[in-house]
C-alpha cells in the first residue's frame, strides 16, 4: 500500500512536471512582439529584362517596331541595366545590391508546437533596377525604377519549441516606386505616363532563437514581387519625319514599356522583443 502511494505520488509529480514543460513551450511564442531587421537585397538576372512595344496604340505590347525597309528597328537587342552609350558595345551598368531595413509588429498564437501569427511591416529596400533597349539608329532607351518604400501584411506559420521557432511567411504588399526614362534619341518626343503605387506579394522563411528573456534573434529570407509591368509607359511621337520607325504604323506614335515584373529578394537578420 505504501509502495502504491509512493508510485501514485511519483506519477502525479511526473505528470505535473510534464504539464509544466508543455505549458512552457506552449506559451513561448504566444503574444505580441515588435522587431527590426537589416540585411541586403538584390534583383535576379532574367531573360525577360526587355522592352515591349505597341506601335498601333491598341494596348497590345507584342508589336515589333520596323523601319521603312521592314527591318526590326531594335535588332541590336536589350540589356539588364542602364545603357552606357548608344550602342550595345558600350555595355550597361548593372544593378547593385541594396541595403534593406524594416520595422514590424505582430502577434503569434501557439498550440503545442504549432505557431501561427500575423505581422505588419514597413521597409526601405532602396532597390534600383534598369533595362535598356538599343535601336539601329543607333540609340539607347533606358527604363529605370526605384523602390522608395514598401509595406506588407503577412501571415506566418511554423514549428516552435521553448527556444526555437522555424516558420514560413507570405502575404500582400504595396509599394511606392519612382519611374524614369532616358534616351540618346534626339529626333523624337517622349511623353511618359504612369503611377507610383503598385501591389504585389511576398513569401519567405525564417528562424528565430530566444536569447535572453523576452528578446530573440533570427535570420530571414524574403522574396517580393510587385506587379509593375504596366505602371509606366513612354509614348514616342514626332516631330520626326513620317518615315520614322515610331510613327510608321500610327502617326500618333508608339508606346514603350518594360516587360518584367519588379522582383527582388532579401536576406535579413532580425531582432525582436516580445511583450
Amino acid at each position: 500500500m505504501k509502495g502504491q502511494t509512493v508510485a501514485v505520488v511519483c506519477t502525479a509529480t511526473a505528470l505535473m512536471w510534464c504539464v509544466g514543460a508543455e505549458t512552457s513551450y506552449a506559451q513561448a511564442w504566444s503574444g505580441a512582439y515588435v522587431a527590426g531587421t537589416f540585411g541586403s537585397g538584390m534583383q535576379p538576372e532574367r531573360d525577360n529584362r526587355i522592352v515591349r512595344f505597341d506601335k498601333t496604340l491598341d494596348g497590345d505590347f507584342s508589336d515589333t517596331i520596323t523601319t521603312v525597309a521592314g527591318v526590326n528597328a531594335f535588332s541590336p537587342g536589350f540589356c539588364a541595366g542602364a545603357a552606357v552609350s548608344a550602342t550595345p558595345a558600350g555595355g550597361c551598368r548593372q544593378d547593385d545590391r541594396a541595403p534593406d531595413f524594416s520595422v514590424r509588429g505582430g502577434y503569434d498564437w501557439q498550440t503545442g508546437r504549432f505557431v501561427v501569427g500575423a505581422v505588419g511591416e514597413i521597409a526601405s529596400m532602396n532597390q534600383i533596377g534598369s533595362v535598356s533597349a538599343f535601336s539601329t539608329t543607333p540609340a539607347s532607351y533606358t527604363f529605370t525604377r526605384e523602390l522608395k518604400w514598401l509595406g506588407g501584411v503577412r501571415g506566418r506559420a511554423g514549428y516552435g519549441t521553448d527556444r526555437y521557432l522555424a516558420y514560413g511567411t507570405g502575404g500582400l504588399t504595396g509599394a511606392n516606386v519612382d519611374h524614369s526614362f532616358s534616351t540618346s534619341n534626339v529626333v523624337n518626343t517622349f511623353v511618359p505616363s504612369g503611377k507610383a503605387g503598385v501591389w504585389g506579394f511576398q513569401a519567405g522563411a525564417g528562424v528565430e532563437v530566444r536569447v535572453s528573456g523576452r528578446w530573440s534573434l533570427g535570420t530571414e529570407y524574403l522574396m517580393t514581387r510587385l506587379d509593375d509591368r504596366d505602371a509606366f509607359t513612354v509614348r514616342v511621337q514626332g516631330p520626326a519625319p513620317a518615315t520614322n520607325a515610331f510613327i510608321l504604323a500610327n502617326p500618333a506614335g508608339s508606346d514603350l514599356r518594360r516587360a518584367d515584373q519588379f522582383d527582388f529578394y532579401a536576406v535579413r537578420v532580425t531582432a525582436g522583443y516580445r511583450f
